[in-house]
């Protein structure tokens, strides 16, 4: 039979990404390559990634590079203006990166609009099948109204012409079926490297605080936290509070305005996600405020490290949240916050060993788990 033939050999998966780290835009899409090197586990893995970079000074140029054993081909195209000679550069770029890549037996592609034209063009031209990877929050409501018709209509052809849609969460599935994107739907979380993400003993100390994002207020509200970290500093005696992001130092100005004291805050621009490890086998407490959400991964990696949890109830963050891991809170609500992070302060919580954290962890979104959930959606894909 032919899912004989697919279980026996590795396949060659393309990740098509619309969001990836580059020289561009160094921190965006990390989640992916986490996709990406978990499929790598059981097969073949190229990643090709395309962006305009306005410092480019031809119109093409390709880096190619091995990292974490997945080969991957970034094309940085000169920046323009003319949305026509954008689409022809794009599509040059697309066929000169699948040339260098060679035979592969079909798509994984990463954000369904505007690359899964890319993925459309392959599979009507070459029949090569794909599927989709969503993270993206807009797709929710009332977000989702900045989309325009012309990019809804196309992503409808998109999403149709799948094999499988995979949001990270049952509530970004409803979002994007909400939305009119008709197709078949299997949830694929995102991924956490169990290998480095795990308890240790933590140091004896102040009870510490993290929070780590991309510092964008309007999502993640950093200032909401600043304001309860504000409140709480008179209620307790050994805190340390860590905001940990790109662009932390930004909201020093804020906490000077508070009259937050420093003694007690650490304000961190972005370091390397390796070095997120140690931040987070020893703190006390991650908190996470955001006005709203998928599946943060961070959330993820804090329980993996045995780290307990306040987040906004918001996105599918319920979905993945056993009781005892943490607990969730209203968006916006500062004074439910306090209350909370007094709790674990006062060791008024009942948690979850480390180890039960970590466990659960491992089951559900260790690279090993997340690639047999993809493996079988290739051999699907391939055997229709």
């Amino acid at each position: 039979m032919l899912i004989d033939i697919f279980l026996n050999r590795k396949l060659h998966i393309l990740f098509l990404c619309g969001w990836y780290p580059s020289r561009v835009f160094p921190n965006n899409g990390d989640f992916i390559h986490r996709h990406a090197k978990a499929v790598s586990l059981k097969h073949k893995v190229s990643i090709i990634h395309i962006i305009s970079d306005e410092n480019n000074m031809k119109n093409i140029e390709i880096v190619s590079d091995k990292i974490d054993g997945v080969h991957t081909h970034i094309a940085y195209l000169k920046k323009t203006r003319n949305p026509l000679q954008k689409g022809n550069q794009f599509l040059k770029a697309y066929k000169i990166l699948l040339k260098k890549v060679g035979f592969f037996d079909m798509i994984h592609l990463n954000e369904l609009f505007p690359f899964g034209v890319l993925a459309l063009y392959s599979k009507w031209l070459s029949k090569k099948p794909f599927i989709i990877s969503e993270h993206w929050t807009d797709y929710k409501f009332p977000l989702s109204n900045k989309i325009s018709k012309i990019q809804k209509s196309i992503s409808k052809i998109i999403a149709k012409n799948a094999s499988f849609i995979c949001p990270v969460t049952s509530d970004l599935k409803n979002s994007m079926q909400i939305f009119g994107l008709k197709g078949t739907y299997k949830i694929v979380e995102n991924v956490v490297d169990t290998e480095v993400f795990f308890p240790i003993k933590k140091d004896a100390g102040k009870f510490t605080i993290i929070h780590i994002s991309n510092m964008n207020d309007a999502h993640k509200n950093v200032s909401g936290i600043l304001n309860v970290v504000q409140k709480i500093q008179e209620k307790t005696s050994t805190i340390l509070v860590k905001i940990i992001g790109e662009n932390a130092m930004k909201y020093v100005a804020l906490a000077n305005d508070l009259n937050i004291n420093p003694e007690i805050i650490e304000f961190i621009n972005h370091v390397p996600h390796r070095e997120i490890i140690a931040h987070l086998q020893q703190a006390n407490l991650f908190v996470l405020f955001s006005n709203f959400e998928n599946l943060p991964c961070v959330i993820l990696e804090a329980f993996a490290c045995g780290t307990p949890v306040i987040s906004t109830n918001v996105g599918g963050i319920n979905e993945y949240f056993p009781n005892d891991f943490g607990v969730l809170i209203p968006p916006k609500d500062e004074q439910k916050l306090e209350i909370e992070i007094l709790k674990f302060y006062h060791k008024k919580k009942g948690l979850a060993s480390k180890e039960k954290m970590h466990t659960y962890i491992n089951e559900h979104f260790s690279e090993n788990a997340i690639a047999d959930k993809f493996h079988n959606l290739y051999v699907k894909t391939l055997e229709t």
